[in-house]
């Protein structure tokens, strides 16, 4: 048996993938299925090769919607050529792997595999993360049998209903085994204050860094903070505190350039809040761990899906939402003191989100593709 994976090429994409693999993995735990990948190259693809997955990296592009001379060029440039070429590398591999069935994340770094599964007529089935469907995989509803979303078929937009299966998003489910006195052992946290979580998405956040710096000093006086900063961000934060926090207070900042599985695990099961961006992938976790949260939509996020995602989640009384042009250092530290001040509210925010959560997307998704196949 061989299933293919495709998507866009971020954490985003890749993380859910891995998901569901680990869950098919355990259903046919006695039947060896073979597992394959194509998409565009990306630093998170070593992610699948080390839950042994073999990897075809093609040509794609994407269509820019937004106006300029450059983008018009690059978006011809896409249009004729990038994405056709993807689509003729990603059919003559398709029709010499002839797997039983494609799983696309979506994005447009996997629509040359899903058009040309669907010219060789393999079964498609497509995930969507977010509230508001992306242009891509509007355009990819087209060719695929089911389509699983995260968030409630209800305010799911942008795709035909008849094909939606709500599942919610698939989770590292090993972020659900930690318990959090070991958490915070591990982590190695005063145990003194109330710990806050902070993430950027997977490659950091710039805006979200220079804020919380800005404040650090102070910030530190009443919480600890376990700092997910971005790779490309550390070393250049690691000189800047030598410089701004006092001495007495090092032992409250915790700094890691990317939480690996094990670390991130630790992480949200020491937290006693997050704030992160509004990337479906954190949401999830984060509900389906029950932690009150602080979303910061990323501005730029295509089709304004991340503001969407925030509304949606906080609509649960879940999570607080701050837009980025409002997201200034001191309102922040404001809004982050007044939610715990309020025991209460804490309590009531962390019961929302775990009523939201639905930490068994991975699961069920995996149920459905073992059983299509099965037939």
């Amino acid at each position: 048996m061989k299933i293919l994976f495709t998507g866009g090429g971020t954490g985003g994409h890749i993380f859910p993938i891995i998901a569901v693999l680990r869950e098919i993995k355990k259903i046919r735990s006695k039947e060896p299925i073979d597992f394959f990948y194509i998409g565009p190259k990306d630093n998170f693809q070593n992610f699948l090769f080390k839950e042994g997955v073999k990897i075809k990296n093609i040509n794609t592009g994407k269509i820019r919607r937004y106006w300029g001379i450059k983008s018009f060029f690059q978006n011809l440039a896409d249009i004729f050529f990038r994405i056709p070429f993807g689509i003729f590398q990603a059919f003559w591999y398709i029709f010499a792997l002839n797997p039983d069935l494609i799983f696309s994340k979506g994005g447009f770094g996997s629509l040359p595999a899903v058009i040309s599964g669907w010219i060789l007529r393999v079964p498609i089935f497509l995930q969507e993360s977010d509230v508001s469907a992306g242009f891509a995989n509007r355009i990819l509803s087209r060719f695929c049998l089911e389509i699983f979303v995260a968030f409630p078929v209800e305010k799911t937009t942008g795709l035909p209903a008849q094909k939606m299966i709500s599942t919610g998003n698939p989770i590292r489910t090993k972020i659900l085994e930690v318990k959090k006195e070991e958490a915070k052992q591990a982590l190695k946290l005063t145990n003194e204050k109330p710990v806050i979580l902070i993430l950027g998405g997977s490659q950091g956040a710039q805006r979200i860094n220079d804020n919380i710096l800005e404040i650090l000093p102070e910030f530190l006086k009443d919480f600890e903070v376990i700092h997910q900063c971005g790779t490309k961000n550390f070393q250049g934060i690691k000189a800047e505190l030598k410089i701004i926090v006092p001495k007495q207070l090092e032992k409250y900042y915790h700094l890691y350039p990317f939480l690996d599985d094990k670390n991130l695990a630790n992480a949200y099961n020491a937290a006693d809040a997050v704030v992160s961006r509004a990337g479906s992938g954190s949401i999830f976790e984060i509900s389906a761990l029950g932690k009150p949260s602080i979303l910061i939509p990323l501005e730029e996020a295509a089709q304004n899906h991340q503001l969407k995602n925030a509304y949606c989640y906080s609509e649960t009384g879940a999570s607080i939402v701050i837009e980025e042009p409002n997201f200034t250092p001191h309102f922040f530290l404001a809004k982050l003191k007044n939610l715990f001040s309020d025991h209460k509210r804490i309590k009531n925010m962390s019961a929302k989100a775990k009523k939201f959560s639905r930490p068994k997307a991975a699961q069920i998704i995996a149920g459905y593709i073992i059983e299509y196949l099965n037939q």
